[in-house]
């Protein structure tokens, strides 16, 4: 459990910001006075019960609401990646980029980083993207180097490789099999490359008992790296990020209250499987209580084997928003892409939610034309009922036609699940 000092600073923090929210934020200003809201009851973690929770809806509906500051204020406009729905704003103070560095940098340390690393940026810093301008920001914070190579461009990646001898790389780790396949192909020596540790981003490594899932396996497989997983989101500004010891990505108490609740929104025991709610601390521009991410994580309260004792997240087992009934069965996205991810075969694939006529979840898989044999159909046919009892649909095209539906250029992030 948390110590009783970093609970006592979290508490003082959770006193100022219910203070600085009941005078700036129009939002929260009226949730108080509707809900009869007494800001000065709440005087432990505990209490934050008594609050109703914020949901991505409230976000969407009132977003400029949630604003603490005058936008003569706002030093960078940031939108989240709106997967599901429409992009939110999120307005960030010189001070809100600020507490991105503080966190980056300490989840830098957390993976084992250093001011002697050089870390190989293969995300976004534009498009209104927090990750990117956080990671650019923790790097120099740390005393560290920072390669912005951005996304994709196999060939750029390694050119950079070879020239500067960055010592990590910040990815998603669907694209590092990509990165591998192309060093093959072109007879680049990756195994004796300077990398020496990945910090993978947006995709889960693992299972919920922390094994290697069939991404992170087939990538530890090919290549001598560590991988490090983190766990983030625009809305909380900071990340979970794992040790060494890869038992689960730890909070940063001094940035985010965590609560982790059940159907019921009762607090979840150790080791249970909860929505990630989250409460932002020194926010300026615009803070958050009681949050609920929608996300599905189990939570580990006990002190971690590195010597921390911050509560840890495991892995997202889904989202709340993306489970899919099919055929009776209850699926999450990432269940699907741990089976597509066992076949060597396939380096793209694109998993499409969809209604029948009468209104039940359908699942198509796009995969790549040059893989459509019987033998490859019934391969996959097989895995996934032993899997997932359960078989979805296989559609073919082109792999010039797949891989412009999941790179497309006004995304962040590639396009591994849509819903129609």
């Amino acid at each position: 459990m948390i110590s009783e000092m970093i609970r006592e600073t979290q508490e003082q923090k959770l006193k100022h910001l219910l203070a600085y929210v009941s005078a700036h934020s129009p939002y929260y200003q009226k949730i108080f006075r509707k809900h009869g809201v007494d800001v000065d009851s709440i005087v432990t973690v505990a209490d934050l019960a008594k609050l109703p929770f914020t949901t991505k809806d409230n976000l969407a509906a009132a977003n400029d609401d949630f604003l603490c500051v005058p936008k003569s204020r706002i030093a960078d406009y940031v939108t989240t990646s709106g997967t599901l729905s429409d992009p939110v704003a999120f307005y960030l103070t010189d001070s809100d980029i600020e507490r991105l560095a503080d966190n980056e940098s300490e989840s830098f340390r957390r993976a084992d980083g250093s001011e002697h690393d050089i870390y190989q940026l293969m995300t976004t810093i534009d498009k209104r993207f927090m990750a990117g301008l956080a990671y650019w920001m923790g790097a120099r914070k740390l005393g560290a180097g920072m390669i912005r190579v951005g996304p994709g461009a196999p060939f750029l990646q390694w050119e950079s490789i070879q020239r500067f001898s960055p010592t990590v790389i910040i990815a998603i780790p669907s694209f590092i099999p990509r990165l591998i396949d192309y060093a093959v192909a072109n007879g680049i020596d990756y195994a004796s490359s300077s990398i020496k540790s990945v910090i993978c981003i947006g995709e889960p490594i693992r299972n919920p008992d922390f094994t290697y899932n069939e991404l992170g396996k087939r990538i530890t497989s090919q290549w001598n790296v560590k991988l490090y997983s983190t766990y983030a989101s625009t809305e909380m500004g900071a990340a979970f990020t794992e040790c060494s010891e890869g038992k689960g990505g730890h909070l940063n108490e001094d940035l985010l209250i965590l609560e982790v609740v059940d159907e019921e929104d009762r607090v979840v025991n150790e080791g249970e499987l909860g929505e990630v709610v989250i409460t932002t601390l020194g926010v300026e521009g615009m803070p958050l209580l009681r949050y609920r991410t929608g996300d599905l994580c189990h939570v580990y309260y006990g002190p971690c084997l590195c010597g921390r004792k911050s509560p840890r997240l495991g892995p997202v087992v889904g989202r709340k928003q993306q489970m899919i009934k099919f055929k009776g069965t209850t699926i999450f996205p990432p269940a699907i892409f741990d089976v597509l991810d066992m076949v060597q075969e396939i380096e793209l694939y694109q998993v499409v939610v969809s209604k029948n006529e009468f209104g039940n979840d359908e699942i198509t898989i796009l995969l790549p034309m040059q893989l459509q044999t019987t033998f490859f159909r019934e391969k996959l046919h097989s895995l996934f009922k032993s899997r997932l009892r359960v078989t979805p649909l296989f559609q073919f095209i082109t792999a010039e036609e797949l891989t412009f539906r999941i790179y497309k250029q006004e995304k962040r992030k590639p396009e591994k699940l849509i819903y129609i």
